[in-house]
């Protein structure tokens, strides 16, 4: 399924550099020092009005030996500056080396904010089950675009990697960098696909973790790498419990059970008396809120489960998680454009024949974001080409079933002299600590140094 944005070709149009003027940093609290700079609302219109992005830094101790400076993004789409108040320590090491510099995207916090006056919907049940249920969200995502959009002013239709990216150039002018070093996770991958491509020969090294690939077009090869990681951490479960004397589900087959508690909940929802009286739990419910990803949740979800075998759904009747920043939706959605209702059911079959248990799932994220959404102008998923990048290093983990290991390794191979390198873990390695990433991260990021070809890292210790 080709989902290549119609605006590919005009967004990949040359655009003149802004002029860069020197950065006046002040005191912002915690350690940071604060700094606007001001760009064109819209790149391809860039004599038209103009907006301003918000920076934080995060000095290097040793300013005299520094190596320079850092760009980050560390994902969302969201706020970053309000995050590395809050995370400073994941970069404690960064800071031996360089000026860490971090920067809220157009339209949030310390940029020119866009406030939407109504919130996104937030679906609890988001694997959605009929073409009403997902139709009556769509209105209400709707009415949240439209009305987002009228609140954008100048930014509306501007939010997007294409866009941002031309800030992040304007940005290392403004740093005064030669060369732009950056470390991009999750989506602040895409902006680091984004940026790459359309400026090759301005990137001195570049790290990105947890690949969020941005280069295929064919909707099903990038859902089914998603489905088959997500597949497999059931798996991981369902062993787990096997060799775990306090899995509620030890003597049992965990496999067995699951099927036969999405069976009867298909049925008929089962009930969910902690929940309130009346309260029932469908099959698309349990789908939608049952974790596999994380093994710190695997005992209180077997539990759950056993409860749900048993007749009281109670566990599944809680939605997890939270509402994601109301415009991540509106970037992700232009940078990853989304088919309606029918395509998704049909994608959903697809991926049943090799993920019958929870893979399928996979296809109903991005739909919760997108559904309903307003037309805006798109820089969709195309194949990438960089002549003159610098090999750049790419990193993730074995367990991540939001941006896959294959998604990194696809990304690598597109790219000229990069390094795909896996670990056992999660999502975000570098962030959340792993110890053997950061070590090859810090060397590259100083000295140059790419992993040893065919590296690997194993577990977190």
């Amino acid at each position: 399924m080709n989902i290549v944005a119609s605006l590919v070709m005009g967004a990949v149009t040359a655009v003149a550099p802004v002029t860069a003027t020197p950065l006046s940093w002040q005191d912002c609290g915690d350690g940071l020092q604060c700094a606007q700079i001001e760009v064109p609302a819209d790149w391809s219109r860039r004599s038209g009005q103009k907006v301003t992005i918000g920076l934080a830094k995060l000095p290097a101790q040793d300013q005299a030996g520094k190596k320079g400076v850092l760009l980050v993004n560390t994902g969302g789409p969201g706020e970053q500056i309000a995050l590395l108040r809050q995370a400073k320590e994941s970069f404690a090491d960064l800071i031996k080396w360089f000026d860490v510099v971090i920067f809220d995207p157009r339209g949030f916090g310390k940029s020119s904010v866009i406030n939407c006056p109504i919130s996104a919907p937030f679906a609890t049940e988001w694997v959605f089950p009929n073409n009403d249920a997902y139709d009556a969200y769509a209105a209400k995502n709707r009415a949240f675009g439209q009305a987002c959009a009228k609140e954008a002013g100048p930014l509306s239709g501007s939010l997007n990697s294409w866009q941002i990216a031309h800030d992040m150039e304007a940005i290392r002018k403004a740093l005064g960098q030669a060369k732009l070093t950056y470390l991009g996770n999750s989506h602040g991958t895409v902006l680091g696909q984004a940026y790459a491509e359309l400026f090759p020969r301005k990137v001195g090294r570049m790290y990105l973790d947890s690949v969020f690939d941005h280069t295929t077009p064919d909707l099903r090869i990038w859902l089914r790498a998603r489905a088959k990681v997500l597949e497999a951490n059931f798996k991981r479960f369902a062993g787990w419990c096997r060799s775990t004397a306090t899995c509620a589900l030890h003597d049992e087959d965990p496999v067995a059970v699951w099927d036969e508690v999405m069976a009867k909940a298909r049925r008929e929802p089962i009930p969910a008396p902690e929940a309130g009286p009346g309260v029932r739990i469908s099959d698309t419910q349990i789908a939608s809120r049952a974790s596999f990803t994380f093994e710190a949740t695997w005992e209180r979800l077997a539990a759950g489960l056993a409860l749900a075998q048993a007749g009281d759904a109670s566990f599944f009747a809680k939605a997890a998680g939270a509402p994601d920043p109301d415009l991540s939706r509106v970037i992700l959605c232009a940078d990853l454009p989304y088919p309606g209702y029918g395509k998704v059911k049909k994608l959903e079959g697809v991926l049943r024949r090799d993920t019958p248990r929870i893979g399928w799932r996979a296809v109903w994220p991005m739909a919760n974001h997108c559904a309903g959404l307003p037309p805006t102008r798109t820089y969709a998923p195309h194949p990438i080409k960089a002549p003159g990048l610098p090999p750049v290093l790419v990193a993730g983990g074995e367990y991540d079933d939001n941006t896959p290991t294959a998604d990194g390794r696809r990304l690598a191979g597109q790219l000229p002299g990069a390094r795909f390198l896996p670990a056992i873990g999660g999502h975000a390695l570098y962030l959340s600590g792993h110890p053997c990433v950061r070590e090859h991260v810090h060397r590259y990021l100083t000295a140059g140094q790419m992993p040893p070809r065919g590296a690997s890292c194993g577990p977190a210790k």
